[in-house]
Parts: C-alpha cells; sequence; structure tokens
C-alpha cells in the first residue's frame, strides 16, 4: 500500500507541473502582446568587448530581442498556486488527509519558501529594468554588484535563521563524520549561497538551465524523504513540478527565456535547501553543471586578468565554449542534462551512505 508520506510529495507535485501547464498560454499570450523582451542588446555585458565578436558568432540576437524574458514566473507562479490550493483544502476540508498534504511548516519549508518568492521578485524587477529600464542606470537593469549585495542580504538572514532560531552550525561531512562550524557557519552560509547564485549564468540555452535545475531539486527532494523532512521534500518536488511545466515550453525553440525571476529564485533557495538538509557538501555534485558554470566564467575572467589576449575557453562560461566550437545546441543542453541526472543519483546515494 502506498504510504500517506509518498501521496504527500506526489500529487502536489502534478498539481504544481498541471497548473504551469494550464497557466502557461495564457502568461505566453501576454508576455508576447505586451513584448516583454530586451529593447536592444545593450544589455549584454558578456565579456565585452574583448569576445564580443566570438559571442555574436553563437549567440542569436534576432531570438533574443523577439523572445519574453521572464517565463520564470510559470514556476514560482505554479508553487505559489500549488501551496494555496494545498492549504485551502486543508482549510476547508475537515478530513486529516487533506490536513496530512499542507506541507508548510515553520522548521522545513518557510525559509526556503521566503527566499524563493523574495529574490524571484527581485529578479523580476530585473527583468523588468532590463526591458523597460530608461537611461543608463537602469538601461542593464540591476548592476551585478546590486544584486550580489540583495543575495547576500537574503544569506545573512538564512544563515541567522540557522545560527539562531534552529541552533545550526554543525556540517554533515558525506559518508561519515561531521563539522562543528561554531560563528564560521555564518560566513560559510553567505559565501555558499553566493556560490550558487554565481551559477545562474547556466541559462543560456533553451531547456538547459530547467533541465538541470529539475534534477538538482529533485535529488534533495529524494534526500529529504529519506531524511523524514516529508515538508521539505514535498517543496523540492514541487519546484521541480513547476520547472518540468516551464521546461516543456522551454525545450528549443523556446517560448520563452526564465530571466532572473527563475534563476534568481531558484539558484538561492536551492542553497538554503543543501542547508537544511544538512548535505550541503554534496551541493557541488549534485549541481555540478552550475558548479562548473560558475568556475569557468571565473577562470575565464583571471586568465584575462593576468593575459588580456589570453582565452581559457573561446567563449565563457563552459556551454558557449562548446557552441563556439562547433556543438549542436541541442547537444550541449542534453549531455549536461544526462551529467545532471548521474551526477545527482551519484549525490544521493552518498547521502544515503
Amino acid at each position: 500500500m502506498i504510504s500517506t508520506d509518498i501521496l504527500k510529495t506526489i500529487i502536489p507535485t502534478i498539481i504544481s507541473f498541471c497548473v504551469g501547464i494550464l497557466v502557461t498560454p495564457l502568461v505566453s499570450h501576454y508576455l508576447y502582446k505586451w513584448r516583454l523582451w530586451k529593447r536592444s542588446d545593450r544589455g549584454n555585458q558578456i565579456e565585452n568587448p574583448e569576445i564580443a565578436k566570438d559571442f555574436s558568432r553563437i549567440h542569436n540576437k534576432e531570438a533574443e530581442l523577439s523572445t519574453p524574458r521572464i517565463g520564470g514566473v510559470i514556476i514560482w507562479g505554479s508553487v505559489l498556486v500549488t501551496i494555496l490550493i494545498v492549504f485551502l483544502l486543508s482549510l476547508f476540508f475537515s478530513d486529516p488527509i487533506f490536513e496530512k498534504f499542507n506541507f508548510l511548516s515553520r522548521n522545513q519549508t518557510l525559509l526556503p519558501l521566503f527566499a524563493f518568492i523574495t529574490a524571484s521578485l527581485i529578479g523580476l524587477i530585473d527583468d523588468m529594468l532590463q526591458i523597460f529600464g530608461k537611461g543608463i542606470f537602469f538601461v542593464n537593469g540591476l548592476s551585478r554588484l546590486r544584486k550580489i549585495g540583495i543575495v547576500t542580504i537574503i544569506a545573512l538572514i538564512g544563515s541567522w535563521w540557522f545560527y539562531t532560531k534552529l541552533g545550526t552550525s554543525v556540517i554533515n561531512i558525506p559518508m561519515g563524520g561531521t563539522l562543528d562550524l561554531g560563528m564560521f557557519f555564518i560566513p560559510f552560509f553567505v559565501l555558499v549561497v553566493l556560490g550558487t547564485f554565481s551559477s545562474g549564468i547556466i541559462d543560456g540555452l533553451d531547456g538547459l538551465a530547467g533541465g538541470v535545475f529539475t534534477t538538482s531539486f529533485s535529488a534533495y527532494g529524494f534526500i529529504a524523504f529519506f531524511q523524514n523532512q516529508i515538508d521539505l521534500a514535498t517543496f523540492c518536488f514541487v519546484i521541480a513540478g513547476g520547472i518540468l511545466a516551464f521546461l516543456w515550453f522551454n525545450i528549443p525553440p523556446a517560448r520563452f527565456y526564465m530571466g532572473e525571476t527563475g534563476v534568481l529564485g531558484l539558484t538561492v533557495t536551492l542553497a538554503i535547501i543543501a542547508f537544511l538538509t544538512n548535505q550541503v557538501l554534496l551541493l557541488p555534485i549534485i549541481g555540478f553543471p552550475l558548479v562548473i558554470t560558475s568556475i569557468s566564467a571565473l577562470l575565464q575572467m583571471i586568465t584575462k586578468k593576468i593575459n588580456p589576449k589570453k582565452k581559457l575557453f573561446l567563449v565563457a562560461p563552459l556551454h558557449h565554449h562548446f557552441q563556439a566550437l562547433g556543438w549542436p545546441t541541442y547537444k550541449i543542453t542534453m549531455r549536461y542534462w544526462v551529467i545532471s541526472i548521474i551526477l545527482s543519483i551519484t549525490g544521493v546515494i552518498m547521502a544515503l551512505l
């Protein structure tokens, strides 16, 4: 017989996916009706001016300037609608089964939900500034430095919650042992969140980010489930359901891009969930495509600082390097998905061991 805990994770996930599938045609209609895409390519700050020629060779500017940017609203919108549906069912029906399905809890889902909503709304503001921003100050949206500052504030709130409210300062070492960081848990938490946030540049090819985020959140969903963090597991799978609905329409050719409103919320939330499961040291494995994306961009930047005439990659981050080598975008995306699935399974096994 299927346990209630399994149903609790499966049913809200299906609801999230169905909500996303149902609302996307309407959302897509208005995204195109209101022309919610970049007005020009002035916002493109990727390695300008040295490799602008290389990047323009692999980058479809015409598609970018005619494809809506804020598709990420479908993801967090699906999650919020699902939470509302489940909450209302538990509120208006006295049957214990409906109360059981409510996965909002103070110690498991309140903090990641706060981070998810806050970061997604900040990302939405950034996207809208890139679309409608006027003048030099707003044409590129929020500057990288401002976004780092905002994410740092969110991370500090999260670290304070963990350290003072949950009394957490110990991190788990995979396959045995723990490490008590004491007060150093707070800066470590902030660095992990910022590091995961920097991986948001993976949103560069149709379907790439969606597939990687789906496997990463699903992996932590399984870890949380086997650790009896059922509310957190459900939250992870509900996010994965929303991403899958987005991915249904984002497979090449993409109907819209995830945008900062999707990427910012997902990266920050993934880092916080890694801490909540106490498997943060597995994040580099489970989220390896995210990690290698950040590292490749960082190495390219360092190389250029040392020698402006030398490039480690043809174009950074790494997936654009493969594009410059002549790989078809669908091949890059599918191989990233395969690697992400294999390493996510590896991370789950290591957590169980």
